[in-house]
């Protein structure tokens, strides 16, 4: 059954899916810029956000294992909130499918949260998905999305440094080559 909060979501997720061009290409980078003689230069690796990420929860991934989210400080961390019926979520998995192939070895970890579905459900979509990542249970657990909110709908995705600091933040569909551009960042 589906709580208001993602009633509300839903309509949100709407909202998100009309504006998805212009979140193709609106998101800002918060990367530190340096000036250079020939102009701004993107300095690898940085980071100005000095918000850190609250890993301090254990949630359970749609097998049933206790993952806890601090095992991964030390990585850079994608966190993905979304679920099967989203047809956003559903466009970018497979690009996080390829990017945790792609970076996992150097140091990536994507971690899918579903917000609403249940692990019955999620096993056959992380299937058909070839789902390469933690796929974690996040129905009924407020107190992990109220720690990254607010988030008016969905998918909504954190990329975090290997210190924990919140490098992005974004609502709706973006796309792999942003996320790439990023995670090569801080890589």
């Amino acid at each position: 059954m589906i709580n208001t909060r993602w009633i509300i979501a839903a309509a949100g997720a709407v909202g998100v899916g009309v504006l998805t061009a212009a979140a193709m290409f609106g998101p800002t980078q918060h990367v530190k810029i340096q000036e250079t003689d020939g102009g701004p230069e993107k300095v690898s690796g940085a980071c100005q956000a000095e918000k850190q990420a609250n890993l301090d929860f254990t949630v359970k991934d749609m097998n049933g294992a206790k993952v806890r989210l601090a095992d991964y400080k030390g990585k850079v961390i994608l966190v993905n909130f979304w679920a099967t019926w989203c047809p956003p979520c559903k466009a970018e998995i497979p690009g996080f499918v390829e990017l945790q192939q792609a970076y996992g070895e150097k140091g990536l970890q994507i971690v899918g949260v579903s917000v609403d579905d249940t692990p019955d459900k999620l096993k056959p979509f992380a299937a058909e998905f070839k789902m390469n990542y933690p796929v974690l249970v996040g129905l009924d657990r407020d107190d992990l999305q109220d720690a990254y909110g607010p988030m008016w709908g969905i998918p909504t995705t954190f990329v975090i440094s290997r210190d924990g600091r919140i490098c992005r933040k974004n609502s709706g569909l973006v796309g792999k080559a942003k996320y790439e551009t990023d995670i090569k960042g801080l890589l």
